[in-house]
């Protein structure tokens, strides 16, 4: 199928996200340490640097599914904090939303991104508005729906999500938090963006981007 993404796509997406992770680390650490532990970025940075190394130590994963459950176990066993689980239970669902599919159309592709989501808020129990990741990945699961509705191709949902995922990070600055460790702080955790909302953005980013490039 024309712009259907595959296994090659699913293993480009991992090795960009790490690079962008990696980029984006202390940043991440910063945004953290205003509102939660100033672990988020080096947390991430040690889970998708795991992920690299497993992909570059094992045998090629044989689908996009395999690729996102190996991702979903490294992470769970590599990354601290609130951020493993979340991200790992992410991926997870993800996988099994892609089932045996050697390729992922558009529609897809949509259904994956609402599949992780769905996971993180059954872990999370966050809500939008919470200040949480759940802020980014909603609006990336309506804009994903809605470009796979109106005939996008695997590229563009994800693009979509990612532009969606952007500004909903963006849109946590002024939100007082109502979950996790930022809600201790009270009002004073208005006027920072959610760390986990900006690894999200980042994450979607990823996605499109190396989608993208495959079809250029």
């Amino acid at each position: 199928m024309a712009d259907a993404l595959d296994t090659e796509w699913a293993v480009r997406w991992m090795r960009e996200t790490a690079r962008v992770v990696a980029e984006n680390r202390v940043l991440l650490i910063n945004l953290d340490r205003v509102i939660g532990d100033a672990d988020h970025g080096e947390n991430l940075d040690r889970g998708f640097t795991a992920v690299v190394a497993k992909l570059d130590s094992s045998e090629a994963p044989e689908t996009p599914a395999a690729v996102l459950k190996l991702v979903a176990m490294t992470l769970m066993s590599t990354v601290g904090g609130a951020a493993g689980p979340l991200y790992g239970t992410a991926f997870l669902r993800a996988a099994t939303s892609l089932g045996d599919a050697a390729e992922i159309d558009p529609n897809a592709a949509a259904a994956m991104i609402r599949a992780a989501r769905d996971g993180i808020v059954a872990r999370g129990k966050a809500e939008i508005g919470d200040k949480t990741m759940v802020d980014a990945w909603t609006p990336a699961t309506e804009s994903a729906e809605t470009a796979a509705q109106a005939g996008a191709t695997a590229p563009e949902v994800l693009t979509a999500a990612a532009n969606a995922a952007h500004a909903g990070a963006g849109a946590t600055e002024p939100l007082i938090a109502r979950k996790g460790r930022a809600s201790y702080l009270g009002e004073r955790s208005a006027g920072h963006q959610d760390p986990g909302a900006v690894s999200t953005a980042f994450i979607l980013q990823a996605a499109a981007e190396t989608a993208r490039e495959l079809f250029a």
